[in-house]
């Protein structure tokens, strides 16, 4: 099963190098990396074209660019990575795995790279909490064959919450698989807003969806914040 690795970018220079050099062994195998950009001024088109096999200009907006990029895969299983994600050789060699495998959707483990000493505890958190409720966010990497990706109706068109959408709509065609394997995610929001601030904000917004408010609303909440 040939994979296609898809990774929205936007102003992602510094960091989009080193998850493309993380992630060279799998296009070494065959793995086709596809980076979808939403119209960035710094070098991040640069960086991508040199490390990627197909650079495309998307429609700003992250589950826009996640279509746009899983429009063009030509592999049988998908991919999505956020540009600021590292994926250590273990990861690697999981990954690898996966595409021989044919698996059903899912999705990793994550480990947050900062200076916060609770980023482990919040770590561990996600990973139970979407364990037990099967839904999982973008920095946990997603993985899902194309054929259930279109059968879904891919990522909503939302400005926030994309990743939880798209796993509930997952979830009604069977159960996923939660990865042991991890994948690095950065921690500059939980460095900078601090730990707690951060995990009251997310859960306060996940309610707020689970409620019904506007993904537009959410989305001018948590970027308003920076």
């Amino acid at each position: 099963m040939r994979l296609s690795i898809v990774i929205p970018a936007l102003e992602e220079e510094s960091a989009l190098p080193l998850l493309l050099g993380d992630l060279q062994p799998l296009r070494e195998r065959g793995a086709e990396i596809i980076v979808a950009d939403g119209g960035s001024n710094d070098g991040t088109v640069a960086a991508a074209r040199a490390l990627a096999d197909i650079v495309l200009a998307a429609p700003r907006g992250r589950a826009l660019q996640l279509n746009a990029g899983a429009a063009r895969a030509r592999g049988e299983l998908l991919l999505f990575l956020h540009a600021d994600s590292r994926v250590p050789p273990p990861g690697v060699a999981a990954i690898a795995a996966l595409a021989d495998a044919a698996p059903r959707w899912g999705f990793f483990r994550v480990r947050l790279r900062g200076a916060s000493r609770w980023l482990g505890v919040v770590a561990r958190c996600m990973a139970w909490r979407s364990r037990l409720s099967g839904i999982a966010t973008g920095d946990q990497g997603l993985f899902v064959p194309r054929a259930l990706f279109a059968a879904v109706g891919g990522y909503p068109a939302q400005p926030l919450m994309e990743d939880i959408e798209i796993c509930r709509r997952l979830r009604r065609h069977g159960a996923p698989l939660a990865h042991p394997a991890f994948i690095e995610s950065s921690g500059r929001r939980w460095d900078r807003d601090g730990a707690l601030a951060t995990i009251l904000l997310m859960w306060r917004l996940r309610l707020c969806y689970c409620l019904g408010a506007d993904p537009a609303a959410l989305h001018e909440a948590y970027y308003g914040q920076r």
